[in-house]
């Protein structure tokens, strides 16, 4: 069995957090936080990132509410960035369920640094990180 590497983004309009991991541990770690403008990443530092680790996979974080319904307001913009994912880079792109990954990835931060800890990078990646072990633990299940 060889290890496959997978990358997760949080997508947010301002902010794109990334995390790294591999299916053999199902574990990932905080990557690199993307500036976005509206949503639109500088896709050269995207490209940069999926160039020097060259993923096998991109999970994608799909906001949804409590109920597991798309967040109308962002989920569609989130559908897109994973669309121009694998348009761009020709890279296979999985979505996979975010919900309360934010409200996670704060409360970790928090225990781990207090509100130093909570910058908007640190928590988009955490929650990338979040989305990613979620996304392990779905494939096993």
């Amino acid at each position: 069995m060889t290890a496959k590497t997978i990358i997760a983004f949080d997508y947010g309009t301002k902010s794109i957090g990334s995390a790294i991991g591999q299916d053999i541990t199902g574990t990932a770690s905080p990557l690199k936080a993307f500036k976005a403008r509206d949503g639109i990443p500088n896709w050269d530092d995207i490209e940069k990132v999926l160039k020097e680790w060259q993923p096998d996979l991109l999970v994608v974080g799909l906001p949804t509410d409590l109920h597991g319904k798309d967040l109308e307001s962002i989920a569609p913009r989130a559908k897109k960035f994973a669309n121009r994912l694998n348009g761009r880079f020709g890279f296979p792109v999985e979505l996979h369920d975010e919900r309360l990954s934010t409200t996670e990835a704060r409360s970790e931060l928090f225990e781990m640094g207090g509100y130093k800890a909570l910058s908007k990078g640190n928590v988009d990646c955490q929650s990338a990180v979040i989305i990613l072990e979620s996304w392990f633990e779905a494939q096993w299940g």
